[in-house]
């Protein structure tokens, strides 16, 4: 089993493959992980903003993130209850999805009918109530918020992806410090791979788990992929006057969101101009935050007029252009490749789900705890987009 990537996903993939093997002995192959930089100072994992929500509009992607929620409550417990695995923090300020337009108040309203069927705790507010609850927000111009307190907000991500790594290893994972370079096929199947430092390796299986660069290791099959990567801007500051409670993840109608982060608050958007732009290219836009981020900022939390900027840093999405959400499972000709990419920012709060996922189509050739099957490389090939209306 080889892993191009080892960072959240592959980590993720690797750890529940290892459990399966150590446990339950379901899984009898050997597991190697390719990981190009392992400082993963670039990766998307260490630039995400490590958020969750069950404010999805499709039911597949809710579960997927009620299954997340679940596994940080139980982390400890899931790491074999290792006395030394710490519980996860996590904030569960919720997320703000404001409307300032019917057509989107709609959308709102349409997507909080399939999240409460499915039991997530989103509620639609009017003015009013948002007013009431937060009156730090300028509602003046919002018809509508959808809001969730219960299992939504921040949760400590990187914790988690130490864990997994540590204890893959200890399971008898090996991690490797190199690239994959080449992928040699034969017809409908891989049968090698051949690192950088020259190595060539036989392989059974071959996970893509390479984040936004998943299409340069696809295309070294022979295989094509809708992944590119496209910059997203992060925003820590702090404020003069602070608010009075903790900030949900706010999503404005501009598409700046913001919320609480401990003492200070954390904002972001995408470029005006959204484009894949180079895999190393992490360049800072300099005129983002006074032109769009502040003045989306100011005018709907008053008390952030007067707020300075501390930190700041760019990050790449994976982006699948076809529809934004993850690409898991086996090809549909080369059946021992297999993809988890394209998550378009939602990697963090997915990878417990895609981790076990792709373990269980590995060691028993289904998945039996959820079916991902509806996000296969098959719609990718037929060209027929997963749909999800809750993409930030």
């Amino acid at each position: 089993m080889v892993i191009v990537g080892g960072a959240m996903i592959g980590s993720s993939i690797a750890w529940f493959l290892s459990d399966l093997k150590s446990d339950k002995g379901d899984f009898d192959g050997s597991v190697l992980v390719v990981e190009r930089d392992p400082s993963y100072e670039n990766s998307s994992t260490s630039r995400t903003n490590s958020c969750m929500r069950q404010q999805f509009s499709n039911g597949l992607n809710i579960k997927i993130s009620q299954f997340g929620a679940e596994y940080v409550r139980n982390f400890a417990r899931c790491m074999g209850n290792d006395s030394e695995a710490p519980e996860l923090a996590v904030n569960h300020f919720g997320y703000m999805y404001l409307a300032s337009d019917q057509e989107f108040a709609d959308v709102l309203r349409c997507n909080q009918q399939v999240q409460r069927s499915l039991g997530a705790g989103t509620r639609i507010m009017n003015p009013g109530e948002i007013a009431s609850e937060y009156p730090f927000y300028n509602v003046e111009d919002i018809i509508c918020g959808s809001h969730n307190l219960v299992d939504e907000g921040y949760f400590d991500g990187g914790t988690m992806f130490e864990w997994w790594r540590r204890k893959a290893r200890h399971n008898g994972v090996e991690y490797l410090a190199n690239g994959v370079v080449d992928i040699n096929r034969r017809a409908d199947a891989v049968c090698s791979v051949r690192l950088a430092t020259g190595e060539e390796l036989s392989v059974g299986d071959v996970v893509n788990a390479s984040g936004p660069r998943a299409a340069l290791t696809a295309r070294m099959a022979g295989l094509e992929l809708p992944v590119e990567p496209r910059r997203r801007y992060t925003f820590m500051f702090d404020a003069a006057q602070r608010l009075e409670r903790d900030l949900p993840l706010t999503i404005d109608p501009t598409g700046v969101h913001v919320r609480s982060d401990g003492d200070v608050y954390m904002a972001g958007c995408a470029p005006d101009d959204d484009l894949a732009v180079d895999y190393d290219d992490l360049r800072m836009d300099r005129d983002i935050w006074e032109a769009k981020v502040w003045p989306a900022l100011a005018h709907r939390i008053p008390s952030f007029e007067r707020i300075k900027v501390t930190h700041q840093w760019a990050g790449h999405y994976a982006y699948n252009t076809l529809d934004h959400n993850v690409i898991v499972g086996r090809h549909n000709e080369v059946s021992n490749f297999i993809f988890a990419n394209g998550f378009s920012g939602h990697g963090l709060q997915q990878s417990p789900a895609i981790g076990r996922g792709v373990a269980e189509l590995i060691a028993y050739n289904e998945y039996r705890s959820l079916d991902l099957s509806p996000l296969g490389y098959e719609r990718i090939a037929r060209r027929d987009p997963f749909i999800e209306t809750a993409v930030i």
